[in-house]
């Protein structure tokens, strides 16, 4: 087996889950990166490179083109990638690894509609499978606003870098996949005009995560949680993502953007898609794919939009001891502004396993903590033989998945407190990911750009998932256009009081993490 750059200390999280010995070592190639002056190419995928050449993941002649408007020598590229390394990436920093791989660093000067950029990166590339070996074969990173996503791939197609004849070319792009069904069509239609669909890699950098993945293992590997995985046990499903900080630099982004389309229509979606789909075949992409479209053609709003929807936008208040400003506020923001940063939405899975089974989703910014979790919470006892006394402190039966930060799993349940007196309390089993595996987990980044390069597409969502998505938060959006400014809730709290109230009207509420 040729070795890669580095090597694998130890147990390797990313090794080939064929024989536990080998890790997954990527081919000859390269990466040419779009956007490499932007945060998510500083603080993700030079970091995740570096990552995956420590773990010794990564050929040893891969190599790193840089493509922006700056007027910089390859040397100057490689000042800036290693000062990315050194800010943020999660192994340590070594120097012979940083050498080998820096030695394939190139960088190409240009704007995204300058033809002669484009020939300069064609024959950049091609230097590269002499002097590298990378065999001609090509991931182009897009980490650039989804407008510029046409006149590059138009300019890749253009200067011949589409074909790779035997060899492979692919095409990554990050969210946001559109703003609306329509949008998402016609950006799907610019990729497919250029690229085939089986060499399109959209990235939810969710879906790399381990704990997401988990939920897979969780479901069909366990039978205890299988057979009760449905509406004759569950009561109902809440997806939270809460961040407790607020937009911090992004209000060019943010705003017009908002929690439903930054979070809901993605990472969401997709966590609902793996908490309430079928058993797949296998776990080969096709059959996951299956498994998550059918169950997002399944998923119904829940009407009317006024008692099962909430929005809210955070004011000022206080987050980790200290007074923040509300979004109105914030530098870049408009007075005027009615962008969401809280949003909860009522969906039901119109299945035969989810009939009658609300899931909640909710996604805010400055709330009381940062979490991501997935609560599965069943339905009470048919017959409890105790006194109301008894079980007072007795909630619902849970299991909790948290994808972050303290990624694990929780099981919630009712038990005995000792003594004489028969009194039943809610008490918890929990697994940690830290204190249980002597394996680092990957950053969701190193594990989806390993997959872009082995041509591993599991984890990537197709055309139709993002579209199907887009079908069923679109009617939200449109309903919130025409009801004025998001309801304020203070910075430091769980969101404005309308998203209590649409969980109470059933008799529920959310869950404090």
């Amino acid at each position: 087996m040729t070795a890669g750059l580095g090597s694998d200390h130890g147990r390797n999280p990313l090794r080939d889950p064929r024989d536990r010995r080998l890790p997954r070592i990527a081919g000859p190639c390269s990466m040419v990166l779009f956007g490499v002056t932007g945060d998510l190419s500083r603080k993700k995928i030079m970091p995740a490179i570096y990552d995956l050449a420590n773990r010794g993941l990564l050929p040893p002649g891969f190599s790193l083109v840089g493509f922006a408007r700056r007027d910089w020598e390859d040397q100057d590229f490689a000042v800036i990638v290693e000062q990315a390394v050194r800010d943020h990436a999660r192994t340590e920093f070594r120097q012979e690894v940083w050498d080998q791989l820096s030695e394939g660093f190139r960088f190409v000067s240009g704007e995204f509609d300058d033809g002669a950029a484009f020939a300069e990166l064609r024959t950049t590339l091609s230097d590269l499978d002499q002097e590298r070996g990378t065999g001609g074969n090509h991931a182009f990173y897009l980490a650039i606003p989804p407008g510029m996503f046409g006149s590059v791939v138009g300019q890749l197609k253009e200067y011949g870098l589409v074909d790779g004849g035997d060899a492979w070319r692919r095409v990554v792009v990050e969210k946001p996949f559109g703003r609306d069904l329509e949008s998402a069509r016609e950006l799907n239609q610019v990729l497919a005009d250029v690229f085939p669909e089986s060499a399109v890699f959209r990235i939810d950098h969710y879906l790399g995560k381990e704990t997401v993945q988990n939920i897979l293992a969780l479901r069909f590997a366990n039978t205890i949680f299988e057979p009760i995985w449905n509406s004759h046990y569950v009561d109902h499903v809440q997806i939270t993502m809460a961040e407790d900080i607020g937009i911090g630099g992004r209000a060019g982004y943010y705003d017009g953007i908002g929690a439903a389309r930054d979070v809901i229509q993605n990472h969401l979606l997709q966590l609902l898609a793996l908490v309430a789909m079928e058993e797949p075949s296998s776990f080969g992409s096709k059959f996951l794919r299956q498994e998550k479209q059918k169950v997002l053609s399944s998923v119904q709003l829940s009407r009317p939009l006024n008692r099962t929807t909430a929005r809210g936008q955070y004011t000022s208040g206080w987050a980790g001891g200290e007074k923040v400003p509300g979004f109105l506020e914030e530098e870049g923001i408009s007075a005027d502004s009615v962008t969401e940063t809280y949003a909860a939405i009522t969906l039901q899975v119109d299945n035969r396993r989810w009939a009658g089974v609300p899931f909640y989703l909710r996604a805010g910014k400055r709330l009381g903590r940062r979490v991501t979790e997935v609560a599965v919470v069943f339905k009470r006892a048919p017959h409890v033989p105790f006194t109301e006394e008894s079980t007072e402190d007795l909630t619902q039966n849970a299991v909790v998945i948290r994808v972050q930060p303290d990624e694990g799993m929780t099981v919630r349940f009712g038990s005995k407190v000792p003594g004489t007196a028969m009194e039943i309390r809610d008490v918890s089993m929990d697994f940690a990911y830290g204190g249980t595996f002597t394996e680092h987990s990957p950053e969701a980044y190193e594990r989806l750009i390993l997959d872009v390069l082995l041509g591993d597409p599991p984890l990537f969502p197709r055309h139709e998932e993002v579209e199907l998505s887009w079908e069923i938060l679109d009617p939200v959006l449109e309903y919130w256009a025409g009801q004025g400014r998001p309801e304020g809730y203070p910075a430091g709290t769980w969101g404005p009081a309308s998203a209590d109230t649409m969980l109470q009207r059933t008799d529920r509420l959310w869950r404090r993490p």
